[in-house]
């Protein structure tokens, strides 16, 4: 991505002049300001420490694959699913060894709930992030939650009996003993983690609240937790070790994004294609299909984050507006779940992956990935389109 920014730049495509306005510093510092959060959380072992506790309390192995999914699922949906996808394959495979699972059944779970999770909160993920910050849609956390929580919560259950049927998972009653207990390491920086989390969350909540109601409120969402995040690093006890922490290659590959994303658009490369697929602004059910199938195909391709800056300039081509808050929602459903089709879908699959194969050495191949993630993409996308349509 970052040869092609230059390529852009270089060949005047997209002026250096116009780098400021393409670079969208409200999503870029959104994300620095969750990333440290989730860092000192990390760090701290603030999250593998309630993960551990959690699974540690349950022994029949048929509801442990439950609870891991729910889980993960909803610590994806407020840390960003990239960095619990760091910190969950050491759980995963603690918990596949302890429990005599097959360990590929656990980390394609983990990676399916991670994906799934990541769906149901503006914060969950980084197409999410763009969505919320650049459809235009009012109140987005509020919004997110209120189309697409019921369905995920829905989907996360559904996957992990899907998982379990392929994989032939039978339930019996175990000693937990076993497992590795996790347990915090900084009690200072994860109470402070735990205070900046939550801070984030209910302030990107009352805000919401603020703008349905009329009241004054920050429409720059993105330098809400970024300011929390600041606020956070002063008391942490090594406030440059946390930063260090940032994954700063995702806020590099932001930046370098909207350059390139802004020269493909300029220059109309892409724009035939996306023309054939749909060539005008569609009406809800219409749209709604159109959008999903749409998202789920060209994010195979472009990956999920790219297709997503693009597709958002091209929906606000064709009309769509801050009212078509069910197809701005389709739009981050789809671009996420495409994740669970193929390991090339989401980034957080890719991370998984390499944990397995360099601590582990334990390997997914892709046609395995893709036999059951088809099954898991068709049955979430049951569940999700009725949802979001009624």
């Amino acid at each position: 991505m970052a040869l092609s920014s230059f390529i852009m730049v270089i060949t005047g495509i997209v002026p250096i002049d116009d780098l400021g306005s393409a670079i969208d510093l409200n999503v870029v510092l959104f994300l620095i300001g969750m990333f440290s959060l989730v860092s000192l959380a990390e760090s701290s072992g603030l999250l593998g420490s309630i993960a551990s506790a959690i699974l540690y309390k349950v022994r029949d192995t048929g509801v442990l694959l439950y609870v891991f999914s729910l889980l993960f699922g909803v610590l994806s949906a407020i840390a960003v699913n990239d960095t619990v996808a760091l910190m969950g394959p050491s759980i995963a495979y603690s918990l596949a060894k302890t429990a005599g699972y097959n360990p590929e059944a656990v980390f394609i779970l983990l990676a399916f709930s991670i994906t799934i999770g990541s769906v149901m909160t503006p914060m969950g993920n980084p197409q999410n992030v763009l969505i919320a910050i650049q459809s235009g849609i009012a109140a987005p956390f509020i919004q997110f939650i209120k189309y697409l929580a019921i369905p995920t919560l829905i989907n996360l259950f559904v996957t992990t009996y899907i998982v379990k049927k392929i994989y032939m998972v039978d339930p019996e009653i175990l000693e937990l003993s076993a497992v590795p207990r996790e347990r915090v390491i900084n009690r200072r920086d994860a109470l402070l983690a735990s205070i900046g989390l939550s801070s984030a969350v209910a302030a990107l909540v009352i805000n919401d609240i603020f703008e349905l109601a009329g009241l004054p409120h920050i429409s720059e969402r993105g330098f809400i937790p970024f300011i929390i995040a600041a606020g956070i690093y002063i008391f942490s006890s090594n406030p440059r070790k946390t930063l260090a922490s940032v994954d700063w290659g995702t806020i590099v590959f932001f930046i370098t994004m909207f350059i390139t994303m802004e020269g493909i658009w300029r220059s109309g490369v892409l724009l035939p294609l996306l023309g054939l697929l749909i060539t005008q602004r569609l009406g809800d059910i219409e749209g709604i299909l159109a959008i999903s199938g749409i998202s789920i195909a060209l994010s195979q391709i472009l990956s999920n984050v790219p297709f997503t800056k693009l597709f958002i300039q091209y929906m606000h081509s064709l009309g769509y507006g801050e009212a078509d808050t069910d197809l701005w929602i389709t739009l981050a459903m789809a671009s996420t779940i495409a994740g669970n089709l193929t390991l090339l879908g989401a980034a957080s699959n890719i991370i998984i992956l390499e944990a397995l194969e360099s601590k582990f050495g334990i390997t997914i191949s892709f046609t395995r990935f893709l036999r059951v993630g088809s099954i898991v993409t068709a049955s979430n996308l049951a569940i999700y389109i009725p949802a979001i349509y009624i």
